[in-house]
């Protein structure tokens, strides 16, 4: 080989290196940001973000404004229609999540639901979070059944944002105070802890309005002389909780599922049913404690289908006293064919 033939190598190997370099995962300054991954991981640890992959991110489906599949297919009642359409993910994306309310076709509720955003590539994860919390549901996700909702007043704006030994400070202007009774104070309230800890070095969070902090919020006087937990919120989720993986988020063919449930005995079901409403898979589950208290769980539920397909993932209980379902809470999922 010649002296000019190693130099090119070299340069070309140099290239090689920086482009790699430049691919590598967004650090934010409220942790690490995983990638989305080739193949849609449906969790991680909890407390960390959220990398459930987009619909468009599944490498069996081409990632086209129609993709094959038809994710515009609407399962049938009582499953419910899906509202994230799986586009192509553009390059150069953070994925965050955002804490919505879902109303519970029972009449309970609204409660809590993680849903996945894409936003643009970001070191400030935290304040990206916050943002696509400030700008509520979109449209698809409110005019769904049950719809999404937020409790956060038309026209707050996020004025500043820091976290230090695990407590995040979020400062809001004087409008996150404005209107609404106990239930929406809390809701509000909660959607803000929940969007902010899910990053692993966030543990509780400070609120402050327009600079200035408080000690009691709003007319129903909620007492925030201190940091607030995820623990103080507990009566913002449903009584089975999943936290990951997000509403409307991708699902590899063996689906992840980890949250919080406050249960009979401890035990529940997870299903997850295809586009037109067929049972995929069924089988009970087991949280770390229950009857009175809440316990943790962390599952899978293998699944396979042919082609890429909208499906339903639900979770609920049976009655102790005559079986019928109860607490049923369903996310739509974009389910993909294994390998």
């Amino acid at each position: 080989m010649t002296t000019q033939h190693r130099h090119l190598g070299v340069v070309a190997l140099l290239v090689v290196a920086t482009l790699i370099a430049a691919c590598g995962p967004t650090v934010g300054n409220a942790g690490t940001i995983p990638p989305p991954p080739g193949t849609p991981a449906a969790s991680v640890d909890t407390g960390s973000p959220d990398p459930t992959a987009g619909p468009s991110d599944t490498p069996t489906v081409e990632p086209t404004d129609t993709p094959s599949g038809s994710p515009s297919e609407e399962p049938p009642s009582p499953t419910p229609t899906p509202t994230v359409a799986p586009t192509a993910s553009p390059s150069g994306t953070t994925i965050v999540r955002a804490y919505f309310l879902l109303e519970d076709a029972a009449g309970d509720g609204p409660f809590l639901v993680p849903v996945r955003r894409e936003v643009p590539q970001t070191k400030a994860v935290a304040r990206a979070a916050m943002n696509a919390l400030l700008e509520g549901p979109i449209a698809k996700e409110a005019n769904a059944s049950p719809k999404i909702v937020t409790a956060v007043p038309d026209g707050v704006t996020l004025l500043n944002i820091s976290i230090e030994d695990g407590v995040a400070t979020v400062d809001l202007s004087r409008e996150f105070e404005s209107g609404g009774g106990s239930a929406s104070v809390r809701g509000r309230l909660a959607q803000v802890v929940y969007t902010l800890t899910q990053f692993s070095n966030v543990k509780s969070v400070t609120i402050l309005l327009d600079g200035q902090p408080v000690d009691e919020f709003g007319g129903e006087g909620v007492a925030l002389d201190k940091p607030q937990t995820r623990v103080m919120y507990r009566d913002q989720v449903a009584p089975i909780f999943v936290d990951r993986p997000a509403w409307g988020a991708a699902q590899s063919s063996t689906a992840h599922i980890t949250g919080l449930s406050n249960v009979f005995e401890a035990t529940f079901r997870g299903r997850i049913m295809d586009a037109a409403g067929r049972t995929l898979i069924d089988r009970m589950q087991m949280a770390t404690c229950g009857s009175g208290c809440w316990g943790s769980f962390d599952f899978t539920l293998p699944y396979t289908v042919t082609k890429a397909q909208w499906g339903t993932l639900r979770v609920y209980d049976r009655s102790a006293k005559d079986g019928t379902p109860q607490d049923i809470r369903d996310y739509p999922v974009w389910l993909t064919p294994a390998g």
